[in-house]
């Protein structure tokens, strides 16, 4: 990708890998790294950082792929796993589903007939700040499905996440197989 864009407007950012939130002034020249799962990864002269999907605006000349809607109609659990193959660590393009990185997956239904999701999920290193911005990112998917009342991504560091993880199709796509 790497196409150079410049920042039309003051955009809030995130710091990779820290996890700090910072706004990128107007007038930022910024190269775009990575475009997927909606959110936009992109280089400047001062590091690496993350603008989240509704921030992308601020990128002059960039146009966001649309992403599809999620579907109407039935809760499925496959409809979860789906959005959150829209998930992505901002330095690596693979979904979080094939990167490894969710553990665990439970959907409980409501009083109401509505359903609570509960994620667990990793990370690939324990000190990375962009840990609770990529599981918002998921939280934030999965609750925007049809006739979900409630979901919660947790963060957890048992098992210890190894490459070993990484799915088939990841692996292709990281060029491991």
């Amino acid at each position: 990708m790497n196409h150079e864009h410049t920042l039309v407007q003051d955009c809030p950012a995130t710091v990779i890998p820290a996890g700090d939130k910072v706004t990128l002034p107007s007038g930022t020249r910024v190269f775009i790294a990575q475009s997927l799962g909606g959110n936009v990864t992109v280089r400047t002269d001062r590091g690496l950082f993350r603008i989240a999907r509704e921030n992308a605006t601020a990128i002059g000349g960039y146009a966001a792929k649309e992403e599809a809607a999620a579907a109407a109609g039935e809760f499925s659990e496959e409809a979860v796993w789906d959005a959150l193959r829209t998930c992505f660590d901002p330095e690596i393009p693979v979904n979080i589903v094939d990167l490894g990185l969710v553990y665990d997956l439970a959907v409980e239904r409501s009083d109401k007939g509505k359903h609570r999701v509960q994620v667990k999920m990793t990370l690939t290193a324990p000190g990375c700040g962009m840990g609770p911005v990529i599981a918002e990112d998921a939280r934030q998917k999965i609750a925007a499905l049809p006739t979900v009342e409630a979901a919660e991504v947790h963060i957890v560091w048992d098992p210890q996440w190894t490459p070993q993880m990484i799915s088939e199709v990841g692996r292709k796509v990281l060029g491991l197989e």
